[in-house]
C-alpha cells in the first residue's frame, strides 16, 4: 500500500518480524495492518501494554521455533498415519502451548488484573491476554508419550512397546551370534589369508565379509556386493545365512510393530485436531503480540491517550527508525486551536520527517504498538489518513512533478471525509510559485472546510501570510542556526518560518553590495511582513528558551517539594517514636514508684515504727509521688498526717474525691492496649484505695489482642492478687474478673 511505504510502515514491519520467534508470528507481522476503529485501537495497545507489564513481571515468554505445521495437521485432518517427525512437531506444539500456560499463572493475572491499565484503556480487573493463555490447549501425557516413544525422526525407542522391546532384544541376541562365527572366522588361521581385510560389515542388511576377489570360491557363501575396484567381494558366509534370514524377518516385524506404534500415537493425536489447530494460531498471535512489546521496549514505547474529539497532540515524539542518538524530539499538535498547521523552514531541515514522524506514529499505535513519545499524549483515530510526500516523477507516463503530486490530490480530494488526516509535502510546488501558492491556499481551504484536520510544508511565503490571519489555521518552523549555517531540527508551533537567504549569503561571502541590491528588488509591503515575521520569530524565540527555562526551574522546585516532603514525613515518624518512647519510660517509672511506695506503705503499717523513721518515710513518699507528677502521669494522693494512733502503726492517707464513687466495673471496648493500660492503672489505685475488691475490666472479645495485652499488664501488677476471664452469665471471654490485694 502506497501509504504504508510513504510513512516506512513497512519497515517497522520488517523490524518486528525480527522479534518474533515463530514462523506464525513471522506470518502474522507480514499480515499486519493498522485498524481505523477507535476501540479496536483501544483493545490492541491494551493487550500489547499488557505483553509489556509481563515481560518486566517474569521476563520473555517460552516461545521455541516450530517446524510448518500446516502439512502435518492436514495430514491429520485426513486420518492419514503421520511420520515420527511429524508426530514430534506436533509434541513441540504441545509442549509450547503447555510452558506458555505455565508462564501466564494466575499470581500474574491477578496483578494485572487489579491494576486498570493508565489512562482508562482498559476496563478495571480486566485481563485482555487470559483468553489467549486459557485457550492454548495442553495434554502432558500425550506429548511424554511421544517423546517417550519417539527419540528422533528416525529412531523409535526400544520401549514404545512391549513386542518392540522384546523384537529388538532377539535381533541383537542373533546379531550377537553371527558376529562372533564371523569374528571366528576372520580371525582363524585357514580363512585369515582370504580376507581383504579382518573385518565384518554389512550389506543390504545382512552380514558380511570382504573376501579377495582371487579367493571368492573359497569360502562358501552369497556374494552381495563388490568393491568399485573389483578387488573384493563382500561374501555372505552359509554358516550365518540362516540367522541372516531370521533377522530380515524380525526387521519386518519391527516396521509393523512400528508402524503400529505410529498409528496409535496419530490416533491420540487426531482426537485434538481442533485444540491443535487453536493452539498454532494462537501461539502465532501471542508470538506477534509479544513481538511489538519488545519491539516497543527497546525505545521505551508508551500508550498514548486516546479521545474521540478528533485532537492530536504529540509531545516528544521521535522517529522510530532515526538512531536515538540522532533523533530530535519534536512536539506536534492539531484539532484543539487550529485544524491546519502550516511548517515551513530550509531544505533538510526536518519538515518531511516531522510529516512521517506524525503518520508512522499513529498508524504505529492503530497497529497496537507503544509508540515513542511523552505519556501524555494524546491521538484520535481516522478513518483515514492521506499524505502525498516525495518527489514522484513519473517518466514513462510524462508526468511532472506537480502532475505527480496533483494526481495524489485529487484523489484525496475524491475520499476525504471530515474525520480524516492529511499530511502534504511541497504542496503546490513544481509550477508558477504565484499560481502553486494561490492553489495551495485554495486546497487547503477545501480540507479545513469539509473538517479534516492537515499538516502541510511549503516554503511559500503566501502561505505564512495567510496562516497568520485565518481562522483554524497555524504556522510551524523548524528554527536554523544562522551562526553554524545547519538546522536545528526543533520545531517551534505558533512560529512562522523567517527567510534566511540574505543571511545566510553574507555569511558565506557574498558581496554586501549584491545583497544590498537583492533587497532593494523586494516590494515594500512584502519587506514589512518580512520585517514583522522575523519579529515574531525572534520574540517567539525568546519565550520558548524563556519557557523551557521556567520549566527547568520548574522541575528543581518538584525536585525540592518531593525531598520536603520525605523530610517532613521522617519528622512526623521521629516525633510519634519519641512520644512512643516516653509513654513507655513514663509507664515504666510510675511502675517502679508504685512498688516502692507500697514497700513504704507496708513499713509504715508495721508495728515496730517511730514517729521520726515514719515522717522520713512519708517525706520520702510525697517526694516519689511529686516525681512522677507529670502530665503523662496522674497520681492521685499524698500521706497528709499521722493517725492519732500512730504508736499502733495505723496510717491514714488522703483519698481522691473520685475514690469514693469508684465503680466496680470498668469498660475499656475499643481502646487500644496502651491507652486502655493507662485507664486501668488508675483504676486499680484508685479501687485499691477505696477498699473494692474484685473488679470487673470489660474489653470485649474482638481478635483478643485487648484482652492479651491486659493480662500481661496485670500479671506484673502489684495491687493484682488474681484474675480470670469471666463466666457465663459474667460476660465469658470478654470480661476479666480481677482480685486485688
Amino acid at each position: 500500500m502506497d501509504l504504508y511505504h510513504k510513512l516506512e510502515y513497512n519497515q517497522i514491519i520488517q523490524i518486528i518480524q525480527g522479534y518474533c520467534k515463530t514462523y506464525l508470528g513471522k506470518k502474522l507481522s507480514f499480515e499486519m495492518e493498522p485498524y481505523f476503529s477507535f476501540e479496536k485501537v483501544r483493545i490492541a495497545l491494551a493487550k500489547t501494554m499488557e505483553a509489556t507489564k509481563l515481560l518486566y513481571q517474569k521476563g520473555r515468554p517460552p516461545f521455541a521455533e516450530l517446524n510448518e505445521m500446516e502439512l502435518p495437521l492436514k495430514t491429520l485432518e485426513s486420518n492419514q498415519i503421520l511420520s515420527a517427525k511429524s508426530l514430534l512437531d506436533l509434541a513441540q506444539l504441545l509442549k509450547i502451548s503447555r510452558e506458555l500456560k505455565s508462564y501466564f499463572k494466575e499470581d500474574i493475572l491477578g496483578s494485572l488484573a487489579n491494576k486498570s491499565f493508565e489512562k482508562g484503556t482498559s476496563q478495571e480487573g480486566e485481563s485482555l491476554l487470559q483468553d489467549y493463555f486459557s485457550t492454548l490447549y495442553a495434554n502432558p501425557s500425550i506429548e511424554k508419550e511421544i517423546f517417550d516413544k519417539i527419540l528422533d525422526e528416525n529412531t523409535i525407542s526400544d520401549n514404545a512397546s512391549p513386542k518392540l522391546s522384546s523384537l529388538r532384544r532377539s535381533r541383537k541376541n542373533l546379531e550377537q551370534s553371527i558376529k562372533d562365527k564371523l569374528s571366528s572366522l576372520i580371525h582363524s588361521a585357514n580363512y585369515s589369508k582370504y580376507l581383504m581385510e579382518p573385518v565384518i560389515t554389512i550389506r543390504n542388511n545382512r552380514y558380511v565379509i570382504p573376501v579377495k576377489q582371487e579367493y571368492r570360491s573359497s569360502i562358501q557363501g552369497f556374494i552381495h556386493d563388490i568393491s568399485s575396484s573389483g578387488s573384493t567381494v563382500y561374501l555372505e558366509p552359509t554358516s550365518v545365512f540362516e540367522a541372516n534370514n531370521q533377522i530380515a524377518s524380525i526387521r519386518m516385524e519391527e516396521d509393523i510393530e512400528i508402524e503400529k506404534i505410529l498409528e496409535q500415537l496419530t490416533a491420540s493425536l487426531f482426537e485434538i485436531l481442533a485444540e491443535l489447530n487453536l493452539n498454532l494460531s494462537t501461539i502465532g498471535t501471542l508470538d506477534l503480540l509479544f513481538a511489538k512489546a519488545r519491539y516497543a521496549q527497546s525505545y521505551n514505547g508508551v500508550m498514548p491517550i486516546l479521545n474521540q474529539e478528533k485532537k492530536i497532540n504529540l509531545m516528544k515524539a521521535k522517529h522510530p527508525l532515526i538512531a536515538p542518538n540522532d533523533v530530535v524530539p519534536i512536539d506536534i499538535s492539531l484539532g484543539e486551536t487550529y485544524t491546519s498547521l502550516i511548517i515551513t523552514g530550509p531544505n533538510t531541515g526536518g519538515k518531511t520527517v516531522a510529516l512521517k514522524t506524525t503518520g508512522l506514529l499513529l498508524l504505529m499505535a492503530y497497529s497496537g504498538i507503544p509508540i515513542p513519545c511523552h505519556e501524555e499524549s494524546q491521538i484520535c483515530v481516522f478513518d483515514h489518513i492521506f499524505v502525498d510526500i516525495g518527489d514522484e516523477q513519473n517518466i514513462q507516463e510524462s508526468l511532472s512533478t506537480f502532475s505527480s503530486h496533483m494526481l495524489h490530490i485529487v484523489q484525496i480530494t475524491e475520499q476525504v471525509t471530515s474525520n480524516s488526516l492529511i499530511l502534504l509535502d511541497e504542496l503546490g510546488s513544481g509550477t508558477d510559485p504565484v499560481e502553486g501558492a494561490s492553489l495551495a491556499i485554495s486546497i487547503l481551504e477545501h480540507f479545513v472546510k469539509i473538517g479534516a484536520l492537515v499538516s502541510c510544508t511549503t516554503h511559500y511565503q503566501e502561505l505564512k501570510e495567510f496562516a497568520l490571519v485565518t481562522d483554524g489555521f497555524e504556522n510551524a518552523s523548524f528554527e536554523f542556526d544562522v551562526e553554524n549555517l545547519k538546522p536545528t531540527y526543533h520545531l517551534l508551533v505558533g512560529i512562522p518560518g523567517k527567510s534566511n537567504a540574505f543571511e545566510i549569503s553574507k555569511r558565506l561571502g557574498l558581496s554586501p553590495s549584491i545583497i544590498e541590491r537583492a533587497s532593494s528588488f523586494i516590494q515594500q509591503d512584502h519587506a514589512s511582513i518580512e520585517e514583522i515575521l522575523k519579529s515574531i520569530y525572534e520574540d517567539k524565540l525568546t519565550i520558548e528558551k524563556q519557557k523551557e527555562e521556567t520549566q527547568k526551574n520548574l522541575n528543581q522546585i518538584e525536585v525540592l517539594r518531593k525531598s520536603l516532603e520525605k523530610d517532613n514525613s521522617d519528622l512526623v515518624q521521629k516525633r510519634q517514636q519519641m512520644i512512643d518512647d516516653a509513654k513507655s519510660e513514663a509507664r515504666d517509672i510510675l511502675f517502679s514508684a508504685k512498688e516502692e511506695a507500697n514497700e513504704i506503705i507496708k513499713e509504715l503499717n508495721s508495728e515496730q515504727l517511730d514517729v521520726k523513721r515514719a515522717n522520713q518515710l512519708r517525706n520520702k513518699l510525697n517526694d516519689k509521688i511529686n516525681e512522677v507528677n507529670t502530665p503523662k502521669i496522674d497520681f492521685s494522693g499524698l500521706i497528709a498526717k499521722f493517725d492519732k494512733n500512730f504508736e499502733t502503726g495505723k496510717v491514714s492517707v488522703v483519698q481522691d474525691s473520685k475514690a469514693k464513687f469508684i465503680s466496680p466495673e470498668i469498660n475499656v471496648i475499643g481502646q487500644t492496649v496502651d491507652d486502655a493500660i493507662y485507664v486501668i492503672d488508675k483504676y486499680l489505685d484508685n479501687c485499691v484505695m477505696s477498699g473494692i475488691s474484685p473488679i470487673r475490666i470489660v474489653h470485649g472479645k474482638g481478635t483478643g489482642k485487648l484482652r492479651t495485652g491486659i493480662h500481661q499488664y496485670l500479671n506484673k501488677h502489684p495491687h493484682v492478687k488474681s484474675f480470670r476471664v469471666g463466666t457465663f452469665g459474667e460476660g465469658e471471654m470478654g470480661v476479666t474478673v480481677v482480685e486485688l490485694k
